[in-house]
């Protein structure tokens, strides 16, 4: 079977206000660029391992607290932090966690997390903060940079 290149999880929680950043984030990807699959990753935890098998490089983006004093800010991490950063507290295990397991099981070779500083998370609410909405498109240019590096980015589809 041949690996797919590359995917863009996002992970949160659509209802849960700030917290469905990562997901939005990954919306904007959706059919842009062949050979790069969008993948809603839910909550996080567990599943996301068996998410990135059979891809080369993936990039995980998802709304995190904590990683910055202001909503918005959005760091790169090429090692994510294994505890207390996540926005949602349904994940069963951190993102760090499952990407050292996907590494170790040979699941994937290259992963990259983009965290947006999202502040406040409100319980059954589909509001993002303004400042957050900033972050989501500085998490969009961020992942662009690398798929540039990863891919032929001359073959987008739409933008």
């Amino acid at each position: 079977m041949r690996r797919k290149r590359v995917c863009i999880i996002g992970c949160g929680n659509p209802i849960m206000g700030n917290d469905g950043a990562g997901v939005l984030v990954m919306h904007l990807f959706e059919g842009r660029f062949p050979g790069v699959d969008a993948i809603d990753g839910g909550s996080g935890g567990f599943g996301l391992i068996a998410l990135m098998e059979g891809y080369d490089k993936v990039v995980i983006v998802d709304a995190m607290v904590g990683i910055s004093d202001r909503a918005g800010d959005v760091l790169t991490f090429e090692n994510p932090p294994n505890r207390g950063f996540h926005a949602s507290i349904s994940h069963d295990i951190g993102i760090g966690d499952a990407v050292a397991i996907a590494k170790e099981l040979g699941y994937t070779a290259e992963i990259v997390t983009i965290g947006i500083e999202v502040g406040e998370i409100q319980a059954f609410s589909r509001e993002i903060d303004p400042a957050v909405r900033v972050g989501i498109r500085v998490a969009e240019e961020k992942i662009l940079a690398i798929l540039e590096d990863w891919i032929d980015c001359s073959e987008t589809i739409r933008q």
